[in-house]
């Protein structure tokens, strides 16, 4: 049997195009990533969001 890797969430929030999508990958405090796939209305309007609560 392979020895098994512990997941963890380390490493930075990341932010790719890839082709017509924008991928962003969430570091997670219990282990992975969130992957998330948005196109850039979705992107904008995330940013948007996030802005409005942290200022």
């Amino acid at each position: 049997m392979a020895a098994m890797k512990p997941r963890t969430g380390d490493g930075p929030l990341e932010v790719t195009k890839e082709g017509r999508g924008i991928v962003m990958r969430v570091p997670l405090e219990g282990g992975g990533r969130l992957v998330v796939e948005l196109n850039a209305t979705e992107a904008a309007e995330l940013g948007e969001a996030l802005t409005s609560v942290v200022g």
